[in-house]
């Protein structure tokens, strides 16, 4: 076993066990909770899955970018929220049952989303894209729903220990996640550096930044989830993202580095516009947790 494939496993189980600590703090009513309001799963689906695809086509027309840039806005389109991403929702004060409720919804739904936008995008494009429901399933499997799952069941099954064991598995998770992101970035980042210029930031950060405003004005009255959902759109599965690249352009080597590189862009802005948001509302009671 070579570095590079020491590095991607430890990658793996960094996020793993970052979704089953997660797990260890849920219950079923919040993996099932936008099944259960089909209003709020509508407006998630078209923010995630409607405009930031088309999104995606328009930058990728318009624009003369590098060819990796425009693999990297079409994989990051379609690809659910990421692993890590209800941890930074709580942070931002959205509420349990939502911000989990999402990463499972997003999960399940890119088995079927993700090969029918595909399609779509082979017949706009006329470049032929394919992307099979088994093999994203196995990724949806292995990176959220299975960890997920597994914590909630701890959770029901011993809830003292859940509770005492949630917090130093989210730490072991997040040391094991920079260890092995920084030699990603540090070994790639020459090659990052490389494609910035040609729109490629301006792009990225459009893209995060509409993702952040659709997200937001599609969340719904409820202040706490238009904050979590702006982040959800704005974010995407970085290791899907990248399944999907290696799956239909194997020879686009840059595509990893531009994926990298939107994950900077992104964290960026759509940390600049949270605060700008949050700056901008009026203060309210710290959310508490709706029942089921």
């Amino acid at each position: 076993m070579n570095m590079q494939e020491i590095i991607l496993l430890v990658l793996k189980i960094s996020i793993v066990l970052t979704v089953f600590a997660l797990g260890l703090k849920a219950t079923f009513a919040d993996a099932t909770y936008l099944f259960r309001h089909p209003a709020e799963l509508v407006r998630a689906f078209l923010s995630m899955n409607v405009i930031m695809p088309a999104l995606a086509l328009i930058l990728v027309f318009t624009f003369n970018l590098h060819p990796a840039v425009k693999v990297a806005l079409v994989a990051l389109s379609v690809s659910p929220v990421p692993p890590f991403f209800p941890k930074n929702a709580l942070k931002a004060g959205g509420k349990e049952n939502y911000s989990i409720g999402l990463l499972v919804a997003t999960a399940i739904l890119a088995i079927i989303v993700i090969p029918i936008t595909m399609e779509i995008f082979e017949r706009i494009g006329r470049t032929p894209l394919y992307m099979p429901a088994a093999s994203v399933a196995k990724m949806v499997f292995i990176t959220v729903l299975a960890p997920v799952l597994v914590g909630i069941a701890v959770r029901s099954m011993a809830p003292a220990f859940a509770e005492k064991l949630a917090k130093p598995m989210g730490v072991f998770a997040m040391v094991l996640l920079i260890v092995s992101f920084l030699p990603v970035l540090f070994g790639s980042l020459r090659t990052i550096l490389s494609l910035i210029g040609d729109g490629t930031l301006l792009s990225f950060a459009g893209f995060a930044l509409v993702g952040y405003f659709a997200g937001y004005f599609l969340g719904g009255p409820d202040l706490e989830n238009r904050r979590v959902l702006a982040l959800a759109t704005a974010s995407r599965h970085p290791a899907i993202a990248i399944g999907i690249a290696h799956a239909n352009f194997p020879q686009q080597k840059l595509a990893l580095p531009a994926i990298v590189l939107y994950l900077i862009v992104g964290a960026i802005v759509t940390g600049m516009a949270s605060k700008l948001k949050s700056a901008g509302s009026t203060p309210t009671q710290a959310p508490k947790r709706i029942a089921a």
